[in-house]
């Protein structure tokens, strides 16, 4: 029966996803409008491509270090402090950037962001989670990923816009001031998700790593033997899936100016497409996890980005970058969500937040590496050669998908 729109607003459900949907979008705006600014740090601080690369490496490492603790975090005191703290986080980052005369105070400000960043997106993920039935979670989470990546479509060229206009400290400064609006949707956000893990003595928080490595084993041990194979490849497929999105994020606005000689608005446009054609399959992303099966986003999301890496570079003209993008663009649709509702498929309800961060912080790896090597690979062969060395990562784990995981869809009547 569909509702009409005063039903939805009274609803506890509708009204919490939209705001969990809102600060989603606000997210992804915010640091989108970062990306297009890279190459204008290398003119006005007088670094080199490779050092103006390791911006969205900071950020990378601070989603790295901060995935763990939002783990432990959400389990111990709910979702509603996370939607609250993680785009404070995000706040002071954004603003540092706006004020700093130096460099090596934005690499500073863009790790608290990605602190900020990590405990922001679990929150967000478990609460919404939490607050539908379990045969719609595949669209909520689709919903979450494509709000995300369609932010690309207004973040980047936002971004490029100002920098033009202004300069890119207008950038930082509409990025904190999206960021603020996220910190109030969090203070009427409802808790979902309730505190399960009761608090540490100080003698088990001190434990070593040998410890901690048998608390994990204890953890994965919780999950059905015949699955735990398809989540490792999970894992793996995770970290291939943040090397390609944040290879994109690093590497492509340097690589479309130094091959092609493009502007921060034709860079940020580039953005824009492929956020508009990821926002555009947050519906059919959705009705393939829900209905057809997991597989049949996961394997093609994974293993066609290797191809339009091996692909990239050949492309000499912005009308041949603009068609390598969409694909790529409908690649991340699929990709909306997949893996996570895979992964939740598979995880007992009491240990998925531990293991999801761990899926996560091990992907995390992929996005600190892949911009850091991206930036020695450029500066030392060429803005193609991150492209080649990373597609085999991709290729190998859209195999493992197709090929050693289950369908974990479990089709309902």
């Amino acid at each position: 029966m569909i509702r009409s729109p005063a039903a939805l607003l009274r609803s506890p459900t509708a009204r919490g996803l939209g705001n969990l949907y809102a600060g989603t979008l606000i997210s992804g705006s915010g640091w989108a409008m970062v990306l297009p600014v890279t190459p204008v740090l290398v003119d006005h601080f007088g670094v080199s491509p490779g050092a103006a690369a390791q911006v969205v490496t900071a950020y990378a490492l601070g989603r790295f270090f901060g995935i763990p603790g939002a783990g432990v975090l959400v389990d111990r005191f709910g979702t509603r402090k996370m939607l609250i703290g993680g785009p404070g986080l995000v706040l002071l980052g954004a603003l540092v950037g706006a004020v700093t005369p130096w460099f090596w105070p934005i690499l500073l400000a863009t790790f608290v962001v990605g602190i900020g960043d990590s405990l922001w997106a679990l929150g967000r993920e478990i609460a919404g989670i939490d607050l539908v039935r379990l045969d719609q979670r595949g669209r909520v989470l689709s919903g979450f990923h494509g709000m995300h990546s369609g932010a690309l479509a207004i973040g980047p060229l936002l971004g490029g816009f100002l920098a033009e206009a202004i300069d890119f400290r207008a950038t930082f400064v509409g990025f904190a001031a999206l960021t603020g609006i996220a910190v109030a949707l969090g203070l009427f956000a409802h808790d979902t998700y309730a505190p399960r893990a009761a608090s540490k003595p100080a003698s088990a928080a001190r434990a070593g790593l040998r410890q901690r490595v048998r608390d994990f084993a204890e953890l994965f041990k919780q999950i059905e033997p015949g699955l735990r194979l398809s989540y490792w490849v999970f894992v793996l497929a995770t970290f291939a899936g943040f090397t390609f999105r944040i290879t994109l994020q690093s590497v492509l606005p340097l690589y479309a100016d130094a091959e092609l000689g493009l502007t921060p608005t034709q860079i940020g446009a580039l953005f824009s497409i492929s956020g508009g054609v990821v926002f555009a399959m947050i519906v059919p992303a959705g009705f393939v996890l829900d209905k057809l099966g997991r597989k049949w986003a996961t394997v093609p999301s994974t293993f066609l980005p290797g191809v339009t890496f091996l692909l990239m570079p050949f492309v000499d003209t912005y009308t041949q970058l603009v068609v390598l993008v969409g694909v790529m663009a409908v690649c991340n649709g699929l990709s909306l969500g997949s893996l996570a509702a895979s992964t939740y498929d598979v995880l007992p309800d009491h240990v998925r937040g531990r293991l999801q961060a761990f899926r996560r912080t091990v992907a995390e790896v992929g996005g600190v590496g892949a911009p850091l090597m991206g930036g020695v690979l450029i500066n030392t062969v060429g803005p193609t050669a991150p492209f080649i060395v990373y597609a085999p990562v991709l290729l190998i784990a859209g195999l493992l998908l197709a090929f050693a995981t289950r369908e974990t869809l479990v089709k309902r009547r």
